[in-house]
């Protein structure tokens, strides 16, 4: 990062505090809720019907792993803690996925396409949550922070 480009993001952090301020709570409310899927993951792995399904939550639990890490570097990036916020949007979601899964038959077609859309919606709120980040940090010229962002 260059000399101006460090001024920049100086100024902009001052000028645009509660925004900045904003932007860490997004980053610790999804380190949060990147963990709780991970957990979420797991559960409905071993609750799966399908093989399909099974490998396919085990992709997306490897794809979270990653996610955890590149949000932990950017945490360092930012000198900021690693800390994880409750996010109460995720755990809306986490609770219905597992009372919907719950209410279905065991080993069924019908269990695999509530989980299925279980995880629809666990990744329809972090898409909208990494995007929004992601302009965020391009607004604060955070470019290996909006990389980052932009991977996961």
């Amino acid at each position: 990062m260059n000399t101006k480009s460090k001024l920049s993001q100086k100024v902009l952090k001052n000028k645009y505090k509660p925004l900045f301020q904003y932007f860490i709570n997004g980053l610790k409310d999804l380190y949060w809720a990147e963990k709780a899927v991970e957990v979420l993951l797991k559960k409905n792995k071993s609750l799966a019907y399908t093989e399909e399904l099974s490998d396919a939550l085990d992709d997306h639990e490897k794809q979270t792993q990653k996610h955890i890490r590149r949000l932990e570097k950017i945490f360092d990036s930012l000198k900021e803690k690693a800390e994880a916020k409750k996010c109460e949007a995720m755990a809306g979601l986490v609770k219905e996925a597992e009372e919907t899964v719950k209410e279905t038959p065991e080993n069924s077609m019908t269990r695999d396409a509530v989980i299925i859309i279980s995880a629809q919606k666990v990744e329809h709120y972090e898409i909208a949550s990494y995007g929004g980040l992601l302009q965020i940090a391009l607004t604060f010229n955070m470019d290996s922070v909006a990389d980052w962002l932009e991977k996961t």
